[in-house]
């Protein structure tokens, strides 16, 4: 993983790292809340050798200090002067125990003994740092009259010049010395940030779900042909977007433009996957229930029908149909009573749009049997028969559930397989791409829907247009409509196909595309490869 994986991963789990970060800092102040308080008290004193007027004796006199100094430092740890100092302040500690809350300690260079005694109390932490100081003066003018140090500086019984004096008294602390709340707080907020960030990486790792371009077309070796965003607006009664054929501009809703785009672009990507021979009869299929396919599938044909080409939407999902239900048409009559021979194809293709180029046939009454039906000779022969003059978009079942959407597959130019960002799984995308290759059917390529429109899946998706990209569609310059290449097929591909049924589709009315110049056919829009 490189940096920029990294920063992807911290950027799409930062809640989680900020909340480790707060409860690590309320832990920290929690725990210094419960602590005892300690105040600390500093206090020191200076061994002096006397006064001399001569130079010579003076620095011999200080050097003489500073060698006996490092004496005495054992000597103010001692347990005499923690005995003196229980006896003085009256108190039922130990002078073991007095002694570990009395730090001394000797700054380098000079003869100067510095002390810091802790208590839980300030006036207590202030009487002990000066009685312990007492105590030293003590003990240092009884070792150095009795001559028990250093026999050899003075004579038995006379009066030693080293003396320990008290350089600065004690105070009163203002403040608890511990527990240090802003340090306990700041290690909080830091153990939380490394908790958390080892939580990104580990849900990063154990999460199966697809998340970008980059996990499909790693995982899989498969292009990812379109990108949809997350449209609130969609749901089970509307989900067609408002503005693809509409020329009312003010009826247009922001989040209308970016799907509007996405949509212009995957067509666009269909268009140059196989230029010398496009495919003309695509299943629309997924996973699992649930990633969008049906929507996609509506929005889908009423984009390519904008571009000028005629599209024919077949509800193959015979199981759960709801085409007729996105497009609000007529339900009930469809595919399976032309498969059966209770109508003709005219009867249950159903117009949609002024521009007559798009057509739609519902799934009819639902079978018992729709593997069989969907795999039949007729099937075959239906769509080969309204292919001829249009595109043809089939809404599949999901892969994983039912056979249905292999078995279409396997007579048709391929699918695409539509894929929700968060919720499919790389195992369950997969599977479905697996039962694809069992029959020999083709995947086009993978639609990534439900892309997030902010946080770190919103770097694959770069709709965020404003200024002249959204200009009013009345304002643009139209373009003439791309007609459909019957005759880009092969010999093979035409001899491959079933004999047509004896009537043939009456072609659509003609009009002027609903597009405009910055969302038709090789202008604005990018190539998938552009996009990556």
């Amino acid at each position: 993983m490189d940096l920029s994986g990294y920063l992807r991963v911290l950027r799409a789990h930062w809640i989680a790292i900020v909340v480790f970060m707060l409860v690590g800092g309320l832990a920290g102040y929690g725990w210094s809340l419960i602590q005892p308080r300690v105040y600390t008290a500093d206090a020191s004193g200076i061994i002096t050798t006397g006064v001399s007027t001569d130079l010579g004796s003076a620095l011999v006199g200080d050097n003489y200090a500073k060698s006996r100094v490092k004496s005495y430092l054992n000597v103010a740890k001692s347990r005499s002067v923690a005995a003196y100092a229980v006896d003085k302040l009256g108190l039922q500690s130990s002078p073991e125990d007095l002694i570990s809350r009395v730090t001394v300690s000797n700054p380098i260079d000079t003869a100067v003994l510095a002390v810091s005694a802790q208590s839980s109390t300030p006036e207590g932490a202030r009487d002990l740092a000066e009685t312990w100081i007492a105590g030293m003066v003590q003990q240092v003018t009884d070792l150095e009259n009795s001559g028990t140090l250093d026999t050899t500086t003075a004579p038995a019984g006379t009066a030693s010049i080293v003396k320990l004096q008290t350089l600065d008294s004690a105070v009163l602390p203002a403040s608890p010395s511990s527990p240090n709340t802003r340090l306990a707080i700041a290690l909080g907020f830091l153990f939380g940030a490394i908790g958390g960030i080892g939580y990104a990486f580990v849900r990063n790792t154990l999460d199966r779900r697809i998340r970008s371009v980059e996990n499909v077309e790693k995982a899989f070796g498969l292009a990812v042909v379109g990108t949809i965003p997350f449209d609130r607006n969609f749901t089970d009664a509307n989900r067609l977007v408002d503005h693809i054929s509409s020329s009312n501009y003010s009826v247009r809703r922001t989040d209308d433009d970016a799907v509007a785009e996405a949509l212009r672009e995957l067509r666009t990507n269909l268009q140059f996957m196989d230029v010398d021979n496009p495919p003309r009869i695509i299943v629309v299929t997924s996973s699992l229930p649930g990633d969008g396919k049906s929507t996609i599938t509506a929005n889908l044909a009423t984009t390519i029908a904008a571009s000028g080409q005629r599209v024919v939407v077949v509800d193959g999902d015979l199981r759960r149909p709801t085409v007729a239900k996105s497009f609000n048409l007529l339900p009930g009559v469809g595919l399976t009573d032309v498969l059966v021979g209770r109508a003709e194809i005219e009867d249950v293709l159903q117009p949609w749009g002024d521009s007559g180029r798009l057509m739609v046939m519902g799934a009819g009454v639902v079978p018992p049997n729709p593997s069989e039906l969907l795999g039949s000779r007729a099937m075959q022969t239906l769509l080969n028969h309204l292919a001829r003059d249009s595109i043809v978009l089939i809404d599949a079942p999901p892969l994983i559930p039912v056979t249905d959407a292999a078995i279409l597959t396997a007579c048709t130019d391929g699918a695409l397989v539509v894929a929700s960002v968060g919720k499919t799984t790389t195992d369950a995308l997969g599977k479905a791409l697996n039962n694809l290759e069992r029959v020999n059917g083709r995947a086009l390529g993978v639609i990534l829907n439900r892309v997030p429109r902010r946080g770190s899946g919103s770097t694959y998706y770069g709709y965020q247009y404003k200024g002249d990209y959204n200009a009013r569609v009345e304002d643009d310059v139209p373009v003439s409509p791309i007609e459909p290449s019957v005759d880009l097929r092969s010999e093979n591909a035409h001899a491959r196909r079933a004999a047509p049924v004896e009537r043939v589709l009456a072609p659509g009315a003609g009009g002027t595309p609903d597009d405009t110049a910055n969302g038709a056919d090789g202008t604005s829009t990018r190539a998938t490869t552009d996009r990556r």
